[in-house]
């Protein structure tokens, strides 16, 4: 299968783009990038600009796409333009492989995600799976971790402290609240679009402790 991955430079996405170069199932993999990634037999990786996306590029479409964009209040400067990153540019990617043929989307999204939510952040991430599910994907899975351990190359300090806690506490709680670690997500995201089940699916984040 032909794989397109949105977001492969980040925590979750670097993972999924790790884990489908070496998975034999997949043939090639399409990463859209803002900046250049290392070569590799399987990678086609296009820089591009988010803000001005090529309509027309064949490598929209693909068996299916993965999203991984995201990005922080504190990163993005204001509430639109973390909008614009933790929304419409997903959506927009999803809408230009939909143009072009593309089944399945599968959606790294967020714990709490709700369109009614009173939290901005939850709201963004509601709002966005509610959009996707109007553009007629015949596969669509929302994986919603909670907070995600690993490595970034850029500090965040709130979420570094927050993982400290949650790593210490887990085995005291609950399944949804326990830390999910990149490469789980990464994988569940990647099984989630090779297999491509037919309808709307949500993978919540007990499934990724």
């Amino acid at each position: 299968m032909k794989l397109l991955l949105v977001g492969a430079t980040g925590l979750v996405g670097s993972h999924v783009l790790r884990l489908a170069l070496a998975d034999d199932r997949i043939d090639g993999v399409v990463a859209p990038s803002r900046q250049e990634l290392p070569g590799h037999p399987k990678l086609q990786a296009p820089v591009v600009d988010f803000e001005h996306l090529p309509e027309d590029a064949p490598w929209w479409r693909a068996d299916a796409i993965i999203c991984t964009l995201g990005t922080t209040m504190s990163k993005a400067g204001s509430k639109d333009a973390f909008r614009r990153v933790d929304h419409d540019y997903p959506l927009l990617a999803a809408r230009l492989a939909r143009q072009h043929g593309t089944p399945a989307y599968v959606l790294n999204s967020a714990l709490g995600a709700d369109a009614s939510s009173r939290i901005f952040y939850n709201r963004v991430k509601g709002d966005l799976e509610h959009d996707l599910e109007t553009l007629g994907f015949s596969s669509l899975t929302h994986v919603r971790p909670g907070l995600i351990g690993g490595d970034r190359q850029e500090v965040r300090a709130g979420e570094r402290a927050s993982a400290s806690v949650l790593a210490w506490l887990g085995p005291f709680l609950p399944r949804r609240w326990r830390l999910n670690p990149a490469p789980k997500i990464a994988q569940v995201l990647l099984d989630a679009a090779i297999r491509r089940l037919p309808g709307v699916h949500v993978i919540t984040s007990e499934r990724m402790s």
